[in-house]
């Protein structure tokens, strides 16, 4: 190995967050910081310095922000995201030749050490930062510099030389030719609001009907709004709205053969009537559905599209592409298998075509089509069973003229393929919530997702059900079952969604035993709900949407932190703002059938509160209020009566004329 002539002296390792060696940016929404940390070192003794470097992607001169010196040579330091886009971070740092001398100079002096000669050195090096400072600065450096070499009484020029105000006029101008900076530069995806809070009510247009067998209509969905606005979702995630193909079309609870009347799956897409940039004809218009758009945006309600790429046999792809589609040796083409389940309904396609390019842009024109129809939600059905080059490449294609726009993950797959897919680009993913039902399995699950580097770049959206998804959970626990996964799911999680209204009407029938599907899917017909039934959880989940509206601590996850109770059934939970001013507290009874009881232990001295004194707990779900003392209290949860506790812990604050309030 040859030697180099290089003098830069420090090193810059252990860099965090950093995905992959840089491969995957982070993300961030508007508002939040970006901490960055690393290891920063010299070669032998002397003080160094280090800056964060930051700028958006677009802009070409870098924002400085200094590090802090940590312990053990690590240093940290920030920066806010304030817009919408990428921004890219990276890190510099230089031996500080100012601040060596100035540490050394005050320990010579303790020593009772001659630095006569030692003040001469710090004139010069203060003199060398003259020509990097502003005319002002430079004129006082001269001065300084002058009074460090004068012939004033020693003790003077000492305590010129250890001034607070030098220190801080060098750090302005330090000496940085040999200044390391990190070999790579990172990057940040920033989003908005909606990508980190959210809450999702997923609905059938189609079942948007007051008569049973009647195909709903986008006019229907919109007198549908206010129902789902008092709830408290600000997102409607609608299924497929495009024409569904003839052929092959399954009939109820997945049958090969479809009836007369039956509509079919709306994920079998494709017909006569157009392929994935047209509407179900029954459904209404183009026109019908940027209505729909625009009356749920004045109900403070944003729609969600779901984009499903396969095809129905009917699709004019089939026609019009047929090489995007993989051909059989019988001349057919390949549908779509799960073994030993069949989908003959639906034709994935061939992402390995010879005209893959062509195929790429048709597929990014998809997403633009109903951009332009004013959607800027999306989510994606399946998406690891699809190209990862093509979603990194769309993504990006998409966000670089709609960075507004979100793409949720539907991918209940392989752990490491999920969180590939969040590194890809997709803002929002799918998680394991609907499974993990004991103690155990849910503390392991959420630390790993917002207290482990999986945070920088995945962010989980918690449902407890979907059109294919009723666990035994649900099937088994009955309405209070209902209630125990709402409330973990709006609390675990500040994205979460629910498939309603099976959700709220707590639709618990499987089609049959060890089966997830529901009986008499809606997937496969139209279903006519009564919305307006008196055991629906309507009220609950309106409250507990507007107590995440109130309360900051549950619009993000990564303060989650659990806390422990001496009984397995039981959950207990905390998120916080950083400044402690708003803190939740959340007790979950598990078991939906029997009563459970223990003690809770609270970080309570962690939160600022006294010991000593007594404390307000305040139930948001039923403004019940309790004074606790201490960190160790007793809780008992009835599932029939009440499953969970959703706390506010409120200080005593004690006023001038001693009179005591909780805030």
């Amino acid at each position: 190995m040859q030697p180099q002539e290089d003098r830069k002296r420090v090193m810059i390792e252990g860099v965090n967050p950093e995905i992959d060696g840089g491969r995957y940016p982070i993300k961030r929404t508007v508002g939040e910081t970006v901490e960055v940390g690393a290891d920063i070192f010299a070669d032998g003794h002397d003080a160094i310095s280090a800056v964060l470097l930051h700028r958006k992607e677009t802009e070409s001169q870098w924002t400085e922000t200094p590090m802090e010196f940590l312990v053990n040579d690590r240093w940290k330091g920030f920066f806010v995201v304030n817009e919408i886009g990428r921004y890219v971070y990276t890190l510099e740092s230089w031996v500080d030749h100012f601040q060596t001398w100035q540490r050394d100079l005050v320990k010579k002096v303790d020593a009772g050490q001659d630095v006569s000669v030692d003040l001469r050195v710090g004139a010069e090096i203060v003199a060398d930062a003259i020509p990097r400072a502003s005319v002002v600065d430079a004129k006082r450096l001269k001065e300084w510099a002058t009074n460090l070499k004068s012939s004033r009484d020693l003790k003077d020029r000492v305590h010129a030389a250890a001034d607070e105000a030098l220190k801080l006029l060098m750090a302005r101008y330090p000496y940085r030719e040999f200044a390391t900076r990190y070999e790579k530069e990172l990057r940040v995806v920033v989003d908005r609001t909606r990508a980190r809070y959210s809450a999702w009510y997923e609905m059938f247009p189609r079942s948007c009907t007051d008569a049973a067998g009647r195909h709903g209509t986008f006019k229907d969905c919109e007198i549908r709004l206010p129902y789902i606005a008092q709830m408290g979702f600000d997102v409607l995630y609608l299924p497929p709205v495009h024409p569904v193909g003839r052929t092959h079309r399954k009939g109820r609870n997945n049958a090969p053969v479809a009836s007369p009347g039956d509509p079919g799956s709306p994920w079998a897409i494709g017909s006569e009537a157009g392929g994935h940039k047209a509407v179900h004809p029954r459904l209404g218009t183009l026109k019908d559905f940027r209505n729909l758009v625009s009356r749920a945006s004045e109900q403070g309600v944003e729609v969600a599209l779901d984009i499903a790429f396969q095809c129905a046999p009917d699709h004019p792809y089939v026609k019009k592409h047929p090489e995007w589609f993989r051909q059989r040796p019988d001349g057919t083409i390949q549908y779509a298998e799960n073994p030993p389940k069949k989908y003959q309904d639906i034709y994935p396609i061939n992402f390995e075509t010879e005209n893959w390019r062509a195929l790429w842009e048709e597929l990014k024109g998809v997403f633009l089509f109903w951009i332009d129809q004013g959607v800027r939600i999306f989510r994606v059905d399946n998406p690891h069973t699809k190209s990862f080059s093509f979603w990194e490449w769309v993504i990006a294609e998409v966000k670089r003229d709609y960075p507004e726009v979100i793409f949720l993950s539907e991918a209940f797959t392989r752990p490491k393929v999920m969180y590939r897919l969040a590194k890809l680009g997709f803002t929002q993913s799918y998680t394991y919530f609907a499974w993990r039902n004991t103690k155990w399995e849910i503390t392991r699950y959420f630390n790993e997702l917002c207290r482990s580097e999986v945070r920088e770049f995945f962010r989980p959206n918690l449902w407890p059900n979907t059109p294919d998804i009723l666990t035994e959970y649900l099937q088994m626990g009955g309405r209070p079952a209902f209630v125990v996964r709402s409330v973990l799911a709006a609390t675990l999680g500040a994205n979460y969604g629910i498939y309603g209204p099976a959700f709220e009407l707590c639709e618990n029938s499987p089609k049959e035993f060890g089966s997830e599907e529901y009986l008499d899917s809606e997937k496969y017909e139209i279903k006519n709900w009564n919305i307006e039934s008196p055991g629906s959880l309507q009220g609950l989940l309106g409250r507990i949407n507007r107590i995440r509206r109130e309360n900051s601590a549950l619009q993000s996850d990564w303060s989650l932190q659990f806390h422990p109770v001496d009984n397995e059934q039981l959950i207990c939970y905390s998120k916080n703002t950083k400044d402690y001013s708003n803190i939740v507290l959340v007790i979950v009874n598990l078991d939906p059938h029997h009563t459970h009881s223990g003690w809770l232990e609270l970080p309570i001295k962690d939160w600022g509160l006294e010991p000593t004194r007594s404390y307000q707990v305040h139930d948001l779900l039923s403004d019940a209020r309790y004074l606790w003392h201490g960190s160790r209290n007793y809780i008992e949860l009835d599932p029939q009566i009440v499953a969970a506790h959703i706390f506010r812990l409120r200080r005593r604050v004690r006023t001038e004329r001693d009179f005591d309030y909780f805030m």
